[in-house]
């Protein structure tokens, strides 16, 4: 299954070039049904081969587009939300689905709005939050059932992209105010500790990525022992990699669920097993998502050919923000009816492909040999499925948004 272009996105990409629907991002739901299927099956075998359980929780943050929530809750165990917002989006669209609530910077609104929400669990991630938290809950006569966010030591891990804890940071709490959670837990009536959250570092090969679980289970194990509390559930984050040099090689979840499973037998003290649960975000959508444009003009500057494309970093601001280049796909089109507007790049000539932005960084990837690029030809922009459109910069110059294609059922 190619993450790069499938032939139903092709096809697509043409019928919307034909009927200028262009730029649009198309999700495979069918593509995204199949990996998410895939991949909770990875991760749950290798724990019931080891005789533990392992859940996924999918964050809504890597794009809360209702189609792709919908395919993905089909497998995993619940939603991880870390907003008002993205609570109010999912219980309109989903009512159902279990929920966690995470994120830092939880207003007291939104904490109400969970209560009554009947959010399953909370990533807490200070003891002030814990305290305005159980004051929420005993107000609307509830108990919740909550995580500790915990900023465990042991400095930035190694390989990551993108590192949120180990070290100083807005995320989570330091291990001794996890403590000072633990013990005024009675004085809290409210809220139910029920285990521990981490999440330290993202973008993570299986090795790594299962490594840092193991070091967030350890930490929880051993926290649950000196509070004399049996912890249900560890949450090790997500942080699973995604390569965008490397468009299908994809993250081995069958070798990361085993050795999660491995790392988490060797903790094994005879007492009850905590739920071991992960959280993946870009990993689980990244891949069954394509922003899709045009070239609206070939320029040669200085000895470098430029592609300028309908749309840019406004509707997909991923390769800004990763500083990387999108993989991308060039489709030849015929009928342009500029036919003098169409110079030819030549097979191997490198080309940047830019958009429509009064800015040097409107740039979508960089000096590419993609073959022969004309105007009027379509650009597919591959695993443009998580922080795409949702975290770029929409309003900038008030261009047009994307249509947005849904392919397949699986939704």
């Amino acid at each position: 299954m190619s993450t790069l272009l499938t032939g139903a996105v092709a096809a697509t990409a043409v019928d919307l070039a034909g009927r200028d629907a262009l730029p649009a991002y198309v999700y495979d739901l069918d593509h995204l049904d199949a990996h998410t299927a895939a991949l909770c099956a990875d991760v749950r075998t290798a724990g019931a081969a080891a005789g533990l359980r392992l859940e996924v929780l999918h964050a809504v943050k890597a794009n809360p587009d209702p189609g792709v929530l919908a395919t993905a809750a089909r497998h995993v165990d619940g939603l991880e939300v870390a907003s008002g917002g993205e609570l109010a989006h999912v219980r309109r669209h989903m009512p159902g689905v279990e929920l966690a609530f995470g994120g830092p910077g939880k207003t007291d609104a939104e904490l109400a709005a969970a209560v009554a929400a009947r959010v399953a669990r909370y990533h807490v991630e200070s003891r002030t939050e814990l305290r305005r938290l159980d004051a929420a809950a005993r107000a609307a006569g509830a108990v919740v059932t909550v995580l500790l966010r915990v900023n465990i030591p042991g400095g930035p891990v190694q390989g990551a992209a993108l590192t949120m804890g180990g070290t100083p940071s807005p995320f989570g709490m330091d291990p001794a105010e996890a403590d000072a959670c633990a013990a005024a837990r009675a004085a809290l009536p409210g809220v139910r500790i029920a285990g521990v959250h981490a999440h330290l570092a993202s973008g993570l090969d299986p090795v790594g990525c299962a490594a840092q679980g193991a070091a967030v289970l350890g930490w929880a194990l051993d926290f649950g022992r000196r509070h004399r509390m049996r912890l249900d559930e560890v949450n090790v984050g997500g942080g699973m990699a995604v390569d965008y040099h490397r468009p299908d090689r994809l993250f081995d979840w069958a070798e990361y669920g085993r050795l999660l499973a491995g790392h988490a037998a060797a903790h094994r003290d005879g007492g009850a097993e905590p739920v071991l649960r992960i959280e993946p975000g870009r990993a689980v959508s990244a891949y069954s998502g394509w922003y899709i444009t045009r070239v609206l003009e070939l320029k040669r500057s200085h000895g470098e050919w430029f592609a300028v494309c309908l749309g840019g970093t406004h509707h997909l601001r991923t390769p800004a923000a990763k500083g990387h280049d999108q993989p991308l796909v060039v489709l030849a089109t015929d009928g342009w009816d500029r036919p003098w507007a169409r110079p030819d790049t030549g097979a191997e000539a490198a080309v940047t492909f830019v958009g429509q932005l009064c800015t040097p960084k409107d740039v979508l990837a960089r000096r590419v040999r993609a073959g022969r690029v004309r105007a009027g030809d379509v650009v597919v922009f591959a695993l443009a499925g998580a922080y795409a459109y949702n975290i770029s910069h929409r309003d900038f110059l008030l261009h047009p948004g994307p249509h947005v294609v849904h392919l397949g059922t699986a939704g």
